[in-house]
């Protein structure tokens, strides 16, 4: 009988962890990033491969780092959103195009509309790597100073914008 009990008490333990787990809002997942700067990195854009952009040359503005790609179909639930955003001029956009081909990206920009000053390419998925990117899409606030202020995971809606973004973003300006 005793050499039931440690089997059977590790297993509630692991069973209670487990249900404690499936509690937790993947959606909240904190980032060690907020509040440090944005990795350093020097990128092409998706519209002109010899077009380098660096963090450097964004730095002075506050902007949402949007990480997207063509494979992405979360992204395609988000971009009519990040469209009316740019429409109304509320925000600058940069998109991080993340693992994905360079024509994929142009093709679906070009069907679907493009809410990005400026796009760019990050198809070996290093600076998304260094962002901690989780899946795609996520957005991040970035300050004048170069600084991530927040990260929304998955795809930005309208009451994300209302009740975290666009608040912090006046805060910011």
């Amino acid at each position: 009988m005793k050499k039931y009990i440690v089997p059977l008490v590790v297993f509630v333990a692991l069973g209670l962890l487990l249900a404690y787990g499936l509690r937790l809002d993947p959606h909240k997942i904190p980032s060690p990033l907020i509040g440090k700067s944005l990795p350093a990195f020097s990128l092409a854009t998706v519209a002109d491969p010899a077009r380098k952009v660096s963090r450097d040359d964004l730095h002075g503005r506050v902007y949402l780092l949007n990480v997207w790609a063509s494979w992405c179909v979360a992204c395609r639930q988000e971009h009519p959103f990040l469209n009316e955003l740019t429409s109304r001029k509320v925000v600058t956009i940069i998109g991080l195009n993340y693992k994905d081909r360079r024509e994929d990206a142009l093709q679906w920009i070009g069907k679907l509309g493009n809410p990005y000053e400026l796009s760019l390419s990050d198809q070996d998925g290093r600076l998304g790597i260094d962002l901690g990117v989780y899946g795609v899409p996520e957005t991040f606030v970035i300050d004048k100073q170069g600084v991530i202020r927040y990260k929304q995971i998955g795809p930005l809606t309208p009451e994300a914008w209302e009740q975290k973004l666009q608040p912090l973003i006046k805060e910011l300006s």
